[in-house]
């Protein structure tokens, strides 16, 4: 099983271990990533630039297809761009002529064959659960976890075709296989605040702060992770000064490659999990 390897552009500077991971885990269960020379998914000039965002994007799917692959991304918001831009190309015929001209000039095909998945897509439906559970060195015993689904890859469903948006389970299984247990909570689809983060840092902090605090009042040990916005986002919270009692009944959030991998007895090292913020080794006492 091979897929093209798509980071995206916040991942190997940002969340360096959202991308260790990732690898480590999907080598673990023989699934080859084929790094190449993308450029930028086109969803941060999607407001100013359109059909520059579309070029970006409709780019690298033609140089996934040109290497006969299928694109993996960690980040749902380039899942997202992915998704929303392939049905815009075939719904406006005249911008997706537009596009394969100019494609055809670096000698690049319109990508017609091919399939973008996110990596908990992988994880769930391309290997599957059952592929996985044999592999499972080691399982979490009372660990209590929440999962934020992210909004680019549920929203719209009908486009993005990640999950159902009002009853998710896909991550609640992934999460459920390690032995921990997903717990239903008020935030599970609610919005991280990144993407106002630039505009707005004080509302992007607090709607954050407000989706940790909705994990508290859940009682979960663990918030569960799958964008890099998101962990950025609960980073960046997680290491605002506060009392020390606002910070009870919930350890810190994780990208789900680390929980998985360490079931499957990856170490701590591999999975870089002295990276986040706090230092995600807590999770080894949940272990047996």
């Amino acid at each position: 099983m091979r897929y093209a390897y798509f980071p995206g552009c916040k991942i190997p500077y940002y969340v360096p271990h959202y991308g260790h991971s990732t690898k480590a885990v999907l080598d673990q269960l023989g699934v080859e990533l084929v790094d190449l020379e993308f450029n930028c998914c086109g969803y941060p000039m999607s407001h100013l630039y359109y059909k520059s965002s579309v070029y970006s994007t409709i780019r690298n799917l033609a140089l996934s297809q040109a290497q006969g692959l299928d694109l993996a991304t960690p980040c749902k918001c380039c899942y997202g761009q992915f998704m929303r831009t392939l049905d815009v190309m075939e719904r406006v015929a005249e911008l997706k002529r537009e596009i394969s001209a100019q494609l055809a000039e670096e000698g690049l095909a319109y990508p017609d064959r091919i399939r973008v998945r996110h990596i908990e897509q992988v994880l769930h439906d391309d290997v599957g659960l059952e592929a996985i559970k044999p592999r499972l060195k080691k399982h979490f015993k009372q660990l209590r976890a929440v999962a934020l689904y992210g909004c680019h890859a549920i929203r719209p469903s009908n486009v993005t075709r990640f999950e159902n948006p009002q009853g998710p389970h896909l991550i609640d299984d992934l999460i459920n296989l390690t032995g921990a247990e997903s717990i239903n909570w008020a935030g599970r689809l609610s919005c991280c605040g990144a993407p106002i983060r630039e505009h707005n840092p004080e509302l992007s902090l607090a709607i954050i702060t407000k989706r940790l605090t909705e994990c508290r009042e859940a009682k979960a040990d663990v918030l569960i992770i799958g964008c890099p916005y998101s962990q950025m986002q609960a980073e960046r919270a997680w290491a605002q000064p506060r009392p020390a009692a606002d910070r009870q009944l919930l350890y810190g959030a994780i990208l789900y490659p680390q929980m998985l991998g360490l079931t499957l007895g990856l170490t701590p090292q591999e999975l870089a999990l002295e990276k986040n913020t706090p230092d995600a080794e807590y999770l080894l006492s949940f272990l047996e």
